[in-house]
């Protein structure tokens, strides 16, 4: 088999860069049996899940609107956000540091304090790590309440393993002004202030892609277990080999470096998974909200999610996230029992039943950023284009990103190749 494009992954990357190339000599391997990747969506008892909470927040209008002409019409609602975070009993608004005013008046104090003095609490962290921007820019309380425990549960690591810059434009800053504006005339506006979601669940912009390519262009089942960059094939897991000229993978990229037997470092690459509940109940329980964030240790999830809030629908629909390392096992029963025990003490259900579940390991889940694997990415995915190997996608990036940023990625890596 022989084909000018071979595509690795049939998720929003993959199939994003085949609805965008001028060329109909294309092929794509998804080794799932079914399309998506992370963003499938699943139906139980009349209930509508993710995997994990998948909202867009467009800024590219033109892409909306192209996802949008070929999904049925009135699907999409569109959604200001409403965003807690629960800190000692306490419900402030996010993101935290800009509500700061909302914490009992002791607590107040000490974060006023700590941001005023930041500079002290800065002296004990690697300035270039992740933990040490924390405390550089909101001071001790701040980062200790909710900054830094809350990310040590989503990341599972040490954030002083991480770049201080890894989560980019997506970490919401607030200079000292900012923090005390937000006192009298509060703005909570971020990257994601709105968003918008199919009423039949994220699969919906991903069959929006895969409308516009072929059946027979797709290949469910099917992955890749090897790629000889000197001649150019691919040998899937099926045995049969495909003969390409550019590659494009949106696989993990320490994956794409063992296929193509690149030396490197496997600890550069490190990442954690997430274990996502997805719950439903007999009847609803708090109501505007959209998704709360939970950063004490006591809870044993860092998030969880309201789709019913986001839909407008009668019975309580959650998800519910749980940051592992990589090398974690999780006990998904355990877990669940550990978990619907949380949520009552947290206040989230009380006598609710429930009448539906699903479950999914994301693995893997967030990439850990580091100075390490940026110099090492830009080494290798150099190498492998010089071979006519692309690597996009979050993962394939090995990157912080968005959905949207995915598409706008592929759309331009096709329009490189549609100039040629």
């Amino acid at each position: 088999m022989k084909t000018k494009y071979l595509v690795i992954g049939a998720g929003m990357s993959g199939l994003a860069f085949a609805n965008f190339i001028d060329s109909d000599d294309y092929l794509v391997l998804e080794r799932d049996e079914a399309i998506g990747g992370w963003c499938k969506t699943i139906k139980r008892e009349g209930f509508v899940w993710d995997y994990s909470g998948h909202f867009f927040h467009f800024k590219h209008p033109d892409i909306e609107a192209y996802l949008r002409a070929r999904m049925p019409d009135d699907e999409v609602v569109t959604v200001e956000k409403l965003s807690k975070i629960i800190v000692d009993q306490s419900w402030i608004d996010f993101p935290f540091q800009k509500n700061i005013h909302q914490l009992p008046k002791e607590q107040f104090i000490d974060c006023l304090y700590d941001l005023y003095f930041r500079n002290e609490a800065a002296k004990d962290f690697d300035q270039a790590s992740f933990k040490g921007m924390l405390y550089e820019k909101f001071g001790r309380s701040i980062s200790e309440m909710f900054l830094v425990p809350y990310n040590e549960k989503l990341y599972a690591c040490d954030l002083e393993q991480l770049d201080r810059d890894a989560m980019g434009r997506f970490f919401p800053h607030a200079d000292l002004e900012d923090i005390v504006r937000n006192m009298r005339r509060p703005d909570n506006a971020s990257y994601n202030a709105s968003f918008t979601y199919p009423k039949n669940g994220a699969i919906m912009y991903v069959n929006a892609l895969k409308s516009e390519v072929p059946d027979d262009r797709v290949l469910l089942g099917e992955g890749i277990v090897k790629i000889d960059l000197a001649q150019k094939i691919a040998t899937t897991t099926l045995g049969r080999t495909v003969a390409f000229e550019y590659l494009i993978s949106s696989a993990p990229f320490n994956r794409l470096l063992e296929l193509s037997a690149l030396p490197h470092d496997p600890a550069t690459f490190s990442y954690n998974k997430v274990l996502c509940f997805n719950l439903g109940f007999d009847r609803k329980g708090p109501e505007d909200v959209h998704w709360v964030y939970f950063p004490e240790h006591k809870y044993s999830f860092y998030r969880v999610g309201f789709y019913d809030n986001i839909l407008n629908t009668e019975r309580m629909s959650l998800y519910v996230e749980l940051g592992y390392a990589a090398n974690d096992v999780p006990d998904v029963e355990a877990a669940r029992t550990r978990v619907l025990a949380d949520l009552r003490e947290a206040g989230i259900v009380s006598d609710h039943e429930l009448v539906a579940h699903h479950d999914v390991v994301l693995d893997p889940a967030y990439v850990h950023i580091t100075r390490q694997s940026r110099e090492v990415f830009e080494r290798l995915s150099g190498v492998l284009a010089l071979r006519g190997v692309h690597t996009i996608g979050r993962y394939g990036g090995w990157t912080y990103c968005s959905i949207e940023d995915n598409i706008v990625e592929a759309r331009a890596l096709a329009a490189r190749f549609n100039m040629l």
